[in-house]
């Protein structure tokens, strides 16, 4: 007899994923959409998503989405994007859409949450209850699993515009347009080309002192982590991160530095690679298929 079958769609800020897959994250076929404008990039998606339904029923699906998000089941707006800072995206219809174009059970989070799960069930977190997903690339997001499940609030969990303390003698504005000198307005990927005005990242060496600026902000975040929701383990991915290992081996350190010895850290290496790799955001979104069925990753 075979698993049920389960399609996912990891909606990013340049490339889209749609991802179909057995349960146990037994992946099937993937398939790229570039996102362009909001009708032209859903309506691909959804003509890939209704092929598959086409040749065999899909259990359900799961949508990993870049946000802010309305994740209010109770809301008018549930699977909305809200305000954005991609243009022509703000409050645009994703998960209502393509529920009622299949009419199957959706589960929609942020991509990061997406990824968390993903990695809770298949990945780094498969021992552990709690962990935080940092990514840092286009942007910086950060996925949250406590007992077992994504946090939210009033809305979700919104890291990476978190602002930092400076280190000394760093006065650059930051990128962000919301916040400036957030983390996402120092650490990501376009925060980092326009501090080298422009430049490629791959053009900055290992030692140029861009990175300590990167280093600093991102271990800031971890601080914040730590002291707020202590997660068992910290996974940090992204394009970033890929593209400069260097990045991971600097935080520990001042994240012990800027902890300053008041709380201890789980031995071994809790700042961590995630498990699963550039796999982790399309099997977020499998994860949340899962979920929206009530189903464990394990069957």
């Amino acid at each position: 007899m075979r698993r049920p079958l389960y399609a996912g769609v990891e909606l990013g800020g340049t490339k889209c994923i749609c991802i179909l897959a057995r349960s146990r994250g037994e992946i099937l076929r993937q398939e790229l959409v570039d996102t362009v404008d909001p009708e032209g990039t859903l309506e691909a998606i959804e003509k890939i998503l209704a092929g598959w339904h086409a040749d065999e029923p899909l259990r359900s699906l799961g949508i990993a989405s870049f946000g802010p998000l309305d994740l209010d089941p109770a809301s008018p707006t549930w699977g909305f994007i809200a305000t954005t800072s991609k243009p022509n995206w703000s409050g645009i219809d994703i998960a209502r859409r393509l529920q009622r174009r299949l009419a199957i059970p959706t589960g929609f989070d942020t991509d990061v949450n997406g990824a968390a799960l993903a990695e809770l069930s298949w990945g780094a977190g498969r021992t552990l209850t709690d962990l935080a997903y940092v990514t840092v690339g286009t942007g910086v997001g950060v996925g949250l699993i406590a007992n077992g499940e994504p946090i939210h609030g009033y809305g979700h969990p919104e890291l990476g515009h978190m602002r930092v303390a400076r280190q000394p003698g760093d006065d650059w504005p930051g990128a962000c347009p919301f916040h400036g000198g957030c983390v996402e307005g120092l650490a990501s990927g376009g925060a980092i080309r326009a501090r080298l005005g422009g430049c490629r990242l791959e053009s900055a060496g290992a030692d140029h002192e861009v990175w300590d600026w990167v280093a600093w902000a991102l271990a800031q975040l971890c601080h914040v982590l730590v002291v707020t929701v202590a997660p068992q383990a910290i996974l940090m991915g992204g394009g970033v991160m890929e593209r400069q290992p260097h990045l991971l081996g600097r935080i520990p350190g001042l994240l012990k530095e800027s902890l300053g010895g008041y709380l201890p850290l789980p031995e071994g290496d809790y700042v961590r690679s995630p498990g699963l790799g550039s796999l982790a955001g399309p099997l977020g979104a499998i994860a949340l298929a899962m979920k929206a069925r009530g189903d464990a990753s394990s069957d």
